[in-house]
């Protein structure tokens, strides 16, 4: 595996007019591992990544994507899935995803039709006729058909049945390529997803309350990642 960092945040810092957010998070995160970013509503992962992406501006600290400040050109490395819905549901899933592969470089056009079939998807249907765990398939579908260096899922998990959520995982593992890819999966729901992860992060009110390798961690504390969740944020 390389050694290389996909992405180094150093003392991040961001506020709101009524919180802060992120309080000096500090993360490093080699190329080719899949990081969970755990923790409840409200803890600061959503506006952690949504910083990576460029899409919130911190208040301090700094961000390397690959060595490099966030630019436009580090933008065309990330594939971001955000937890609010951004599928126009007028399209249907073909147009969709052709209208999605118009903006990127990167796209793979060869994959969509593997994970169509996988995700078990008609490109047919509009997605205003789509339950919440196939129009959370579908976002999946439009993240990993890329060949971005750095994948960021926010809470691709949230609300949808665990037939969904199962397809997802099984999704993930068979799509991400660990020779060139990272990838980072903001998420409470550890139970069901804690054998993806090569590290995790927990992430309490805006601060790391604790991250390292999660096969160290299970040997250290004697349990799982999702029972050493429970317990932090019980």
């Amino acid at each position: 595996m390389s050694t290389n960092q996909a992405l180094v945040v150093r003392d991040l810092k961001k506020k709101y007019p009524k919180a802060d957010a992120l309080k000096g998070v500090s993360l490093s995160l080699p190329q080719g591992e899949i990081w969970g970013l755990l923790g409840p509503n409200g803890s600061g992962k959503s506006t952690l990544l949504k910083c990576v992406v460029g899409l919130v501006t911190p208040d301090g600290g700094d961000i390397t994507i690959s060595g490099q400040p966030p630019s436009r050109e580090t933008k065309a490395q990330v594939a971001f899935v955000p937890e609010v819905e951004n599928l126009y549901r007028w399209m249907t899933i073909r147009q969709a995803i052709d209208f999605t592969a118009t903006f990127y470089e990167d796209w793979e056009h060869e994959r969509v039709e593997e994970l169509l079939n996988f995700m078990r998807l008609d490109p047919t249907k509009k997605i205003s006729s789509l339950s919440k765990g196939m129009r959370a398939r579908l976002k999946l579908i439009l993240a990993l058909s890329r060949r971005a260096p750095l994948i960021l899922l926010d809470e691709p998990f949230s609300g949808i049945d665990p037939a969904s959520r199962d397809r997802i995982v099984e999704g993930i593992v068979r799509q991400f390529k660990s020779e060139e890819q990272t990838m980072i999966i903001s998420t409470h729901a550890v139970g069901d997803t804690e054998q993806l992860f090569d590290a995790v992060v927990f992430l309490d009110e805006g601060t790391v309350s604790l991250q390292g390798n999660a096969e160290d961690l299970r040997r250290q504390y004697g349990r799982s990642i999702n029972d050493l969740f429970k317990e932090v944020f019980a």
